[in-house]
């Protein structure tokens, strides 16, 4: 899909910008929802987290807008740097991109970067949403780190597979095609 460098920043941005807000919703809503409103006695997760004075995180509570956009960089600098070129690499050694349909050296693509960013994501969330107030402790980290990405694997596998990526891709497409028409119509005024 991306052609070039500018191509790919572009592409890395819409899917993290995505997957970053659906991930602290599915983690807030879905795995923690309960346990917030029963620790606060609010009737919504929502009203859980305000009561609370923001989502834990690095030791103090922040508003979720702050938690989106630590993570958002987070992704953002991982994917960029290391999630994109790895994946790529890793869907080449099983693939040969130019013999294999690119449905299927997409998803080889998607699976491999699901590998890649789920642990590592999860080990900074583990770091950030650390309990700091009882202490540090490298095992408590460490199963942490392990129960989310139990918790975050499958839901990053079901939605990169089948909803983000090809969304994703669908508004790259029409983005892309639409740059690419409006070049042409210029190029044409130009000329004439």
């Amino acid at each position: 899909m991306p052609k070039n460098r500018f191509q790919r920043m572009m592409f890395a941005l819409l899917t993290v910008i995505i997957t970053v807000h659906a991930y602290v919703f599915y983690s807030l809503y879905v795995v923690n929802g309960s346990t917030l409103m029963s620790v606060t006695g609010a009737h919504s997760v929502l009203g859980a987290v305000n009561s609370m004075g923001g989502v834990y995180i690095v030791g103090r509570n922040l508003p979720i807008w702050a938690v989106v956009l630590i993570e958002f960089v987070l992704a953002y600098t991982l994917e960029v740097t290391v999630g994109s070129p790895m994946s790529f690499k890793l869907a080449s050694r099983v693939f040969d991109p130019r013999d294999t349909h690119p449905v299927l050296f997409e998803t080889a693509i998607i699976c491999a970067t699901v590998a890649i960013m789920c642990p590592t994501m999860s080990f900074f969330a583990a770091f950030l949403y650390y309990p700091y107030y009882e202490g540090f402790n490298i095992f408590t980290l460490l199963a942490n780190w392990i129960k989310l990405v139990c918790f975050n694997f499958p839901f990053a596998f079901f939605s990169q597979l089948f909803f983000i990526q090809p969304l994703v891709r669908t508004v790259f497409r029409f983005a892309v095609s639409r740059l690419s028409r409006r070049k042409v119509t210029e190029t044409n005024r130009v000329s004439v």
